[in-house]
């Protein structure tokens, strides 16, 4: 028990002195009892006394799961007895991080599941190969020893040696914290991997689904509003066929006029989902086209010996269109310039303006959503525009080559 250090006064501390004027006898108080250890302390010793136990099955387990696997490996059941006891193993690792994320606070992520591969020998495969099972396979066998050591530590000294308990628990559990971060957490090259691929699919998703919306939105204002019109154009100019053919001639002229800009907004509309004259004549082409609806001169130059595949080029030329459009809107250039070259396993475009620069990624104008954009095919995107300018923004875009026909 430990001594408490604020005194606490008692009644005959605190009597009035008597009539003679001598004040009462003034004895000093007990403090009040309490447990010498906090309660991680405890929690310390609770997880080095379950060591044993836990270590004991997780070290059984382990030998008769991989001897089982192993041993039977010449015949047909062999190997699929290792895959499942794999597969234990990672329920296994689940319950040891648990344990130590409730009694000694350390916070390792939970690995990703396997993924799902088609058909019995890709599974198998898939369970063979995890490295966050084996990793747990060995925690198993390593911890039956350190499993003896610490319960036999902890239990010895919370009868002889309690006075130096909270010390002998904070390192022996560092230990227990080192391993469960060593060899319980997820394969850290492997799962950062997995992890990017699961943000950038989400990303892929949603902007798929917001282009589907955009091109929704664009035929039912745009040019299926002029339709309905012109239909009804029409309709009104054959009622007035035969009694009044002027006005009737007037409104077929009118309705020819809304056609040409019915079409007009599909073949922008067309232009916005893959422009014709990228899938004929290649980026160089495209590039000139999108670079002439900019409010500067744009030098266009596109210096690739062969053309990439056709998903990366649509993108290129989409991240080129909309880093246009940003010069256009709030640059305030005089000229600009686009470069498109290819440099080893990588496509790097390069826009550059003279305008009044202060472009950020986070300033509103687009360039974030592009960066997740390019961030979903393994792209970057790289944006220097001090005040005053020049701004230069470079996206770079993984090369994939062109299928032959």
């Amino acid at each position: 028990m430990s001594a408490d250090l604020d005194p606490v006064e008692s009644p005959e501390a605190t009597e009035s002195p008597d009539s003679s004027g001598s004040s009462g006898s003034s004895e000093t108080p007990r403090p009040p009892l309490r447990f010498a250890y906090g309660k991680e302390t405890w929690k310390e010793i609770a997880f080095l006394l379950s060591n044993l136990f836990t270590a004991l099955a997780g070290f059984v387990y382990a030998v008769v799961s991989i001897a089982l696997g192993a041993g039977l490996a010449v015949t047909v059941i062999g190997l699929p007895l290792l895959a499942l006891g794999l597969g234990g193993a990672r329920l296994i690792g689940r319950s040891e991080r648990a344990r130590a994320r409730a009694l000694l606070g350390v916070r390792v992520a939970e690995p990703s599941p396997l993924p799902r591969p088609r058909g019995f020998f890709g599974w198998l495969w898939a369970s063979l190969k995890d490295p966050v099972a084996w990793r747990t396979q060995l925690y198993g066998l390593i911890r039956l020893p350190w499993g003896i050591v610490t319960f036999t530590v902890a239990l010895v000294s919370l009868f002889v040696l309690w006075p130096v308990l909270p010390f002998l628990a904070r390192g022996l559990t560092n230990a227990d914290r080192g391993m469960v971060r060593g060899l319980l957490s997820p394969s850290d090259e492997l799962e950062r991997r997995i992890a990017e691929l699961e943000s950038d699919r989400g990303v892929v998703v949603d902007t798929a689904a917001a282009d589907l919306r955009r091109i929704e939105r664009d035929l039912h204002d745009g040019a299926q509003a002029r339709l309905v019109a012109l239909a009804m154009g029409l309709g009104l100019a054959k009622e007035k066929l035969l009694e009044d053919p002027e006005a009737a001639a007037a409104m077929v002229d009118e309705a020819h006029g809304e056609v040409k800009l019915a079409l007009q907004e599909l073949r922008d509309l067309a232009r916005g989902i893959h422009p014709a004259v990228l899938t004929d004549r290649g980026l160089g082409a495209a590039l000139s086209s999108v670079s002439a609806r900019c409010t500067a001169p744009v030098k266009v130059n596109v210096d690739l010996a062969e053309r990439p595949a056709e998903a990366i080029e649509g993108i290129a030329y989409f991240t080129v269109s909309e880093l246009l459009q940003n010069v256009s809107k709030h640059a305030r250039a005089r000229s600009a310039s686009v470069d498109v070259w290819r440099a080893d396993d990588r496509l790097l475009l390069q826009v550059r303006d003279d305008g009044a620069g202060g472009a950020r990624l986070d300033g509103g104008t687009g360039l974030a959503g592009l960066a997740e954009r390019l961030g979903a095919v393994d792209g970057l995107l790289v944006v220097d525009s001090p005040e005053g300018g020049p701004t230069v923004v470079t996206a770079e875009l993984p090369w994939r080559s062109r299928p032959m026909a």
